[in-house]
C-alpha cells in the first residue's frame, strides 16, 4: 500500500468519525427539542439554532465525502490550507496562514491586510449570490484574476459579389471594438460571537457565505440595472437610451410604451421584435413586480390575457416568453424604461474576480469580532443587439 493510499484512508476514517461525533451531537439536540416541546409546547431557540448549526456541518461534510480523492500532495496541502484558515478565523492565528507556500493564502493587501478566502469559500458565495441574483440567473457570468476584463467583439466586415476572373476590390470593414469590464470592490462586515466561534460543529464559511449574501446581493441587483460603472458594475439602464430606428452600437434601443392606450398589447409586439431574430429564441422580459402587475391586466385583441402562469415549475410568460422580476427595475412613468426584453445571457455581461477576502477584526466591535469581507465585481452590456427596452 503507498503512503499517499494510506493517507487517504485516514482521512477517509477520521471524516467517518467526524460525520458521526456530528450526527450524534444532532440526535442529542433534536431530542432535547422534543422533550421541550413535549414538556412546553415550544422548543428552545437555542435548540433550534444549535441544529441548525449541526444541521449545516453535516451537510458539509458530506460535500467533502463526495469529493474525489486527491494524490497525497494534494490531499496534504488541501488539509494543510483548511486547517490554517479555520484556525484564522477562529481563533485569529495567522501563523499557519504565513507559513503556508500560497499565494492565494498569504497575500494581503498593502492598505487593507487580510487574506484571500479558499476557493471553497469563494464558491459558496457565489452559489449563494446566484441563488439570490435574478441577473446572475439570466446573465453570462466569468471569472478572471485581472482588475479589468477585456473583450474584443468583431463588428463586421463587408462582402462582395465577384465573377470567376473578376477584381476583388478589399471590401469596407468596421473593425473591431475593445469592450472593458472593471471590477469594483463590494464589502460587507458581519459580527459573530466568540461563542459562535468556538462551537466546533459551527461552520463558519457557511455562515459567513450567507451573511454577505443578503449585502452583496442588494447592492449587485441595483448595480447590473442602474450601476454608473464608477467603482461598480455598468447597468444596462445606464447606457445611452435612443429610439431602435436611429439605435447604433454603444446604445440601448428602444420602442415607445404607454398602457393607458388602447395598443398596449401591440407595444408588447412592437418590443419583442425589435431585437433580431437570433435574440428572440433565448428572450425573456425583465420588469419589476409593480409592472408585472400592470402587465398581467393587459389583453389582446380577442379579450385573452397576455400573462399566463407558470406550469410544471417554469416561470410566467408573457406572449410565451418567461418574466424575470428585478425590483430594482424602474416604475412605469414618464421618461422610465420600465421594461427590457432580450437574450440577457448573450446581452450582459457578469465579471468575478477570483478570490473574496476576509480581514478578522476583533478590537473594533468588542465583544463581537468583524469580519470585513470583500468581493470585486464588474459588468456592463457585451452585445447591444441582445436587449432593448420599453420607455413610457
Amino acid at each position: 500500500m503507498t503512503k499517499e493510499t494510506k493517507m487517504a484512508k485516514s482521512d477517509d476514517a477520521a471524516l467517518a468519525a467526524e460525520t458521526m461525533a456530528a450526527f450524534e451531537a444532532y440526535k442529542e439536540a433534536n431530542d432535547a427539542r422534543l422533550a421541550d416541546i413535549e414538556a412546553k409546547g415550544v422548543s428552545d431557540p437555542l435548540i433550534d439554532e444549535r441544529l441548525t448549526r449541526i444541521d449545516r456541518q453535516l451537510e458539509t461534510l458530506s460535500l467533502k465525502a463526495a469529493r474525489p480523492a486527491l494524490d497525497g500532495g494534494a490531499l496534504e496541502a488541501t488539509s494543510a490550507h483548511d486547517e490554517a484558515w479555520g484556525r484564522y478565523l477562529r481563533v485569529g492565528d495567522e501563523s499557519g496562514l504565513a507559513r503556508l507556500d500560497t499565494k492565494s493564502l498569504s497575500a494581503g493587501t498593502d492598505d487593507q491586510g487580510g487574506y484571500v478566502a479558499p476557493p471553497e469559500l469563494d464558491r459558496l458565495i457565489e452559489a449563494r449570490l446566484t441563488a439570490a441574483s435574478p441577473m446572475r440567473q439570466i446573465a453570462s457570468v466569468r471569472q478572471t484574476s485581472a482588475g479589468t476584463y477585456r473583450k474584443p467583439v468583431g463588428l463586421g466586415a463587408a462582402a462582395a459579389w465577384a465573377g470567376e476572373t473578376d477584381a476583388r476590390p478589399e471590401t469596407a470593414t468596421s473593425g473591431l471594438s475593445l469592450l472593458e469590464f472593471p471590477a469594483g470592490e463590494l464589502y460587507a462586515m458581519p459580527a459573530a460571537t466568540q461563542t459562535l466561534l468556538d462551537d466546533a460543529f459551527a461552520d463558519i464559511d457557511g455562515w459567513l457565505a450567507e451573511e454577505v449574501e443578503g449585502a452583496f446581493g442588494a447592492q449587485e441587483s441595483a448595480a447590473f440595472v442602474s450601476g454608473d460603472g464608477v467603482g461598480k458594475p455598468k447597468g444596462f439602464l445606464d447606457y445611452t437610451i435612443v429610439a431602435e430606428s436611429s439605435h447604433a452600437w454603444g446604445q440601448m434601443g428602444s420602442v415607445a410604451g404607454d398602457f393607458t392606450a388602447v395598443d398596449a398589447a401591440d407595444q408588447l409586439i412592437d418590443l419583442i421584435y425589435a431585437p433580431k431574430s437570433q435574440f428572440r429564441a433565448g428572450g425573456q422580459f425583465v420588469m419589476n413586480r409593480r409592472t408585472v402587475s400592470a402587465v398581467r391586466k393587459l389583453k389582446d385583441a380577442d379579450g385573452r390575457y397576455l400573462w399566463q402562469p407558470g406550469t410544471g415549475g417554469e416561470s410566467a410568460t408573457v406572449l410565451g416568453y418567461s418574466v424575470t422580476e428585478m425590483e430594482d427595475m424602474p416604475d412605469i412613468g414618464m421618461g422610465n424604461a420600465a421594461i427590457a426584453f432580450g437574450d440577457f445571457r448573450r446581452g450582459y455581461l457578469i465579471v468575478d474576480r477570483q478570490g473574496a477576502r476576509v480581514l478578522r477584526d476583533p478590537y473594533s466591535a468588542k465583544p463581537y469580532v468583524l469580519f470585513y469581507t470583500t468581493k470585486r465585481v464588474g459588468g456592463g452590456v457585451q452585445n447591444f443587439d441582445a436587449i432593448k427596452v420599453m420607455q413610457f
